[in-house]
């Protein structure tokens, strides 16, 4: 079911969020970041440890692109060394084949892993959605609930806030909504930063930093054909999709990102 979130939140200060590293899974080095090495249902059962005991857990999915931004921006990669980093896409594989020899055990694409975790949690949850144009995040409220009714999807905000007054008012909004779990798809690294230095337990126990998810479950961009994604060449739908968006990240970006695993693995 579909709620919508509070429109007159109470005044509030901003939170301090002490970080605390948790035990992580093993990990392979891709550039600046360490991509957990972790099956799905691996993961979800450390989500759900998370929300059963309110403890402090922020999710990302790490491609080639957010690889490439590691290696150049040194605050999104010390934010990303305090999440549970998670392999998305085919990019990273070729990377882990590459220094380590072999790739990771799941593609955990946040398209695909986050409709299977709310399919296989264990828990009732109330997840906050954060992203996206104007109505972008209430059609995909209403379409995740009418696929999974267990769970309630609250529809928080569109992604175009600034920071000040208008981010403390939609941490006050996410406050009084009570979540267990916050999607926000506002883009690398906005999204990333965001979580680390605004949410905490207090705001929502679990976090993802979900790209465009949003817009896929929308309805606003369309997700490749299962054939395309099954040969695992869906960043040529996606580029074919966006192009004017999309051409510097894949056509620069992935030769690049190729070009940075060859120099680790020669330094390795």
């Amino acid at each position: 079911m579909i709620e919508p979130a509070p429109i007159q939140p109470a005044a509030g200060k901003p939170v301090a969020i002490r970080r605390r590293a948790a035990a992580q899974p093993s990990v392979r080095r891709l550039g600046q970041l360490d991509v957990a090495v972790i099956t799905g249902a691996e993961a979800i059962a450390r989500i759900d440890g998370a929300i059963a005991s309110r403890r402090r857990l922020q999710i990302a999915f790490v491609n080639a692109h957010c690889v490439n931004v590691s290696v150049t921006d040194t605050d999104y990669a010390s934010v990303m060394s305090e999440m549970l980093c998670l392999p998305d896409g085919i990019g990273v594989d070729v990377g882990s084949r590459m220094l380590f020899g072999e790739p990771f055990p799941e593609n955990l694409n946040g398209t695909d892993f986050l409709p299977r975790f709310f399919s296989e949690t264990q828990a009732e949850l109330r997840v906050g959605l954060v992203g996206g144009e104007p109505g972008i995040v209430d059609r995909a409220a209403e379409r995740f609930g009418e696929r999974f009714p267990r769970h309630r999807f609250i529809a928080v905000s569109h992604g175009f806030f600034a920071e000040g007054e208008e981010t403390e008012r939609l941490l006050d909004w996410i406050r009084l909504a009570r979540l267990d779990v916050l999607l926000v798809g506002i883009g690398v690294p906005r999204q990333e930063r965001f979580l680390a230095r605004h949410v905490g337990v207090r705001e929502a126990p679990v976090a993802f930093a979900v790209g465009a998810l949003l817009d896929f479950t929308a309805g606003k961009v369309a997700r490749a054909p299962a054939f395309v994604r099954r040969l695992r060449i869906e960043w040529i739908w996606r580029l074919l999709m966006e192009p004017r968006r999309l051409a510097r990240r894949y056509l620069a970006g992935n030769p690049a990102f190729l070009a940075r695993i060859a120099r680790q693995r020669i330094r390795k």
